[in-house]
């Protein structure tokens, strides 16, 4: 059973989601929040397997909430589910720790199965987000003393394919498989210099 708390200011759209989500037999809402500051209280008090996040909210917003949760209860998931594809919204919340980024408009069943995906550790992103938010970007290599940057359109078919497969969320040994290579091969390609 995976144990949901929701976190959105409008009535109608939690009591919704609840509804939804409750009519699968290995989902359960276990708590309700309006706000950010009550999703981390309910976090608190319920210690819950996963929070469905808006990003708008009154008093603590969700990008506020989610810093807070990942931070204090790093084995609690947060997935934003929104209206808004800012691209500014999406790097801040994945930054943060977030397990993925969703847009209100996904089907239901889409969403449950995107709530089991990022409960098991993948991250779960809305079709198009991926592609906006890195597309036109460069990749920074995480090594501090390099202050070089990759332009993706630099990166080989293979570091692309190993990339993508990265954004699904996707272990270095299930790119292995994937790719037919050795994992070693797959930490090569991700550390670039």
């Amino acid at each position: 059973m995976i144990r949901l708390v929701l976190a959105e200011d409008q009535t109608i759209i939690r009591q919704g989601l609840h509804r939804l989500l409750d009519s699968h037999a290995d989902l359960q809402v276990v708590g309700e929040a309006e706000n950010g500051q009550q999703a981390v209280n309910q976090v608190a008090i319920l210690q819950p397997d996963l929070v469905l996040m808006d990003v708008r909210m009154p008093v603590m917003d969700g990008v506020t909430a989610t810093q807070s949760i990942c931070d204090r209860f790093p084995q609690v998931k947060v997935l934003v589910l929104t209206t808004f594809d800012d691209e500014h919204y999406v790097e801040k919340l994945m930054q943060l720790g977030a397990i993925g980024y969703l847009l209100k408009d996904t089907p239901s069943d889409e969403l449950a199965d995107a709530i089991r995906s990022a409960h098991r550790g993948y991250t779960q992103m809305s079709p198009g987000l991926f592609k906006k938010v890195f597309s036109q970007r460069s990749v920074v290599p995480t090594d501090s003393v390099s202050s070089s940057r990759i332009e993706l359109t630099e990166l080989t078919p293979r570091e692309r394919e190993v990339l993508n497969l990265i954004a699904t969320g996707a272990s270095n040994r299930e790119i292995a498989e994937i790719l037919c290579i050795t994992e070693k091969t797959v930490k090569n390609h991700v550390s670039i210099s």
